[in-house]
C-alpha cells in the first residue's frame, strides 16, 4: 500500500489447549524459530518470543496488510501441525482457542521485550492465570471468567 505508514506493536499471548505443560525446553527454541518464520513469511516482524511449558508470548510489529486474528490463526495452525509432525508430544498437540493481544508504544518496547525474555524466572513466582488476568485488567479488557481458560479434567 503506497503512502501507508504505521507503527503498531502487539504483545500476543496464547496457551496450550487445556493449559497442559507440553512445550519442552529441549525443543522450544526450535518452535520459536519456526513461529518467527511464520510471522516473517506474513511480512510482519517479531521483536521477542518466549514462554514456558504451557503458553507463549510474542511481541510483533504489524503492518496493516493483515488482521491480527488471521496472523494468530496461521501461527497456531502451522506450529501445531509442525509439533505433531515432529512427534514432540504423545497424542495430539493443540493450542487453546483464542488469544490475548495488547498494544504498546515504541517507548515501551524494551520493557516488554525484557518481560517476554524473562518468562522462565517470572513464572517461578507467578501463575499464568494470574499473569493473564492482570494483563486483561491492565488494558481494561472485559472478560467472562468461565471462558477465560480451558482445563483438561
Amino acid at each position: 500500500m503506497a503512502n501507508t505508514y504505521t507503527q503498531i506493536y502487539l504483545h500476543i499471548v496464547f496457551s496450550v489447549k487445556g493449559r497442559q505443560n507440553l512445550i519442552q525446553k529441549k525443543w522450544k527454541d526450535e518452535l520459536y524459530k519456526y513461529i518467527c518464520g511464520i510471522v516473517n513469511g506474513k511480512e510482519q516482524k517479531v521483536y521477542a518470543i518466549g514462554g514456558v511449558s504451557d503458553h507463549i508470548h510474542i511481541l510483533i510489529s504489524m503492518r496493516p496488510n493483515m488482521a491480527i486474528s488471521d496472523l494468530v490463526r496461521d501461527i497456531k495452525a502451522n506450529s501445531s501441525k509442525w509439533i505433531n509432525e515432529k512427534g514432540y508430544v504423545i497424542g495430539k498437540f493443540q493450542w487453546q482457542e483464542g488469544f490475548g493481544a495488547f498494544s504498546y508504544g515504541q517507548s515501551q518496547l524494551d520493557t516488554v521485550i525484557a518481560y517476554i525474555n524473562n518468562q522462565e524466572q517470572h513464572h517461578q513466582k507467578r501463575a499464568f492465570k494470574d499473569e493473564y488476568r492482570e494483563l486483561l485488567q491492565k488494558f481494561n479488557v472485559a472478560y467472562d471468567e468461565k471462558y477465560l481458560f480451558e482445563w483438561i479434567e
